[in-house]
């Protein structure tokens, strides 16, 4: 009978590019997540789908769990098998935790030590505790990745600067414009980063801001909390001219600005400039737009090249987030290695107390 192992398996921007990455994005986590499920052999999984990783955590058969994770989910996404397997990475074990660890605390990110992605990974892990697929060995690993990135966070300078996405868009915006408190701001997109954009850029003297969603509801309760203007998302082409800086980061399978829109925009401000900033993927402007007289277009690849020239004090932290992180990381597969013995093995039932919470170990 097969051992249990803890397992990752996934791509980042380490080894994709940004045109890989919008074809690695998750089409439907739901239907993914049902297929995990129902797999024999996985007994715990959580699924992480950013614009820079998908990466799979899972408890199941040493060996064969981990195969095939990695077979339904390029199945599923109709992403060549072959071209993932080049790609991809695998770690088990105490190397799959470290990495989880490492992920949290921003040492992995395209930007280093960016804050983003510690929410993106609480999210994926409520997603899955709510759906009931973690047991006790995810539960543990995912509280005390959260607890180790709060700590280097609070002990070292890997977070110093401006280096969450949204603060680099808007030093970016104000490269090219100076003052903020002329330009006007349409922010396409209402989840944690475009939010969080549209935050940022009011911090920084964005006096006329507009908010606009595929779901009005959820675009209204934003620009109230912001004190911002509206805008119907079926409107973006139609009144784009009216915007110096558009920041897009919707969720939508395919673009939300084309060419011709944004070229119509720009017959209309021939002498204004537009800055567009692309923070999607799939990305939501055609790459294109970039070739159009006075207009600027910028991608997260591009706003990681940015953060990169300030990066330096912080890539001097990274050596000691790894003592930390690889210190703490010792320490859990101490506790959880117990857990992972064949005798655990029920294929396709996951093993959770009632709560969902961590088994003491």
């Amino acid at each position: 009978m097969s051992e249990l192992c803890l397992f990752v398996i996934g791509a980042s921007h380490h080894q994709a590019p940004l045109e890989v990455r919008e074809r690695l994005a998750l089409v439907s986590e739901e239907a993914l997540r049902a297929d995990l499920a129902a797999m024999p052999g996985l007994r715990e999984f959580a699924v992480l789908n950013t614009c820079n990783r998908v990466e799979f955590y899972g408890v199941g058969a040493e060996g064969e769990a981990p195969a095939s994770v990695q077979a339904a989910y390029c199945a599923r996404q109709r992403f060549d098998a072959a071209e993932f397997e080049r790609i991809r990475f695998r770690l088990t074990g105490r190397d799959a935790a470290l990495h989880l660890f490492e992920v949290a605390s921003g040492i992995d990110s395209q930007l280093l030590g960016e804050n983003e992605i510690f929410g993106q990974v609480k999210e994926a892990y409520d997603a899955a505790r709510s759906l009931g697929s973690t047991g006790a060995v995810l539960n543990r690993v995912f509280q005390r990745a959260f607890q180790a990135a709060k700590h280097v966070r609070t002990h070292t300078g890997i977070s110093s600067g401006r280096v969450s996405v949204a603060n680099v868009a808007v030093e970016l915006a104000c490269n090219i414009f100076g003052s903020l408190a002329g330009a006007r701001v349409l922010v396409l997109g209402t989840g944690e980063i475009g939010e969080g954009t549209a935050r940022a850029f009011r911090s920084r003297g964005a006096a006329d801001l507009a908010i606009a969603g595929r779901r009005a509801e959820r675009a209204a309760v934003v620009a109230s909390g912001l004190g911002a203007g509206i805008m119907r998302f079926e409107e973006r082409d139609s009144r784009l001219a009216d915007y110096d800086i558009v920041v897009c980061s919707t969720s939508a399978p395919g673009a939300v600005l084309g060419t011709a829109a944004i070229a119509a925009a720009m017959r209309r401000r021939p002498a204004r400039p537009l800055l567009l900033i692309d923070m999607a993927v799939p990305r939501d402007v055609e790459s294109s737009a970039a070739d159009l007289q006075n207009v600027f277009l910028y991608n997260l690849e591009d706003l990681a090249r940015i953060a990169d020239e300030n990066r330096s004090a912080r890539e001097a932290e990274v050596g000691r987030c790894k003592a930390m992180l690889a210190l703490r990381a010792d320490g859990l597969w101490t506790q959880v290695k117990p857990h992972l013995s064949a005798a655990d093995i029920v294929p396709g039932t996951p093993r959770r107390d009632a709560a969902g919470q961590a088994a003491s170990p």
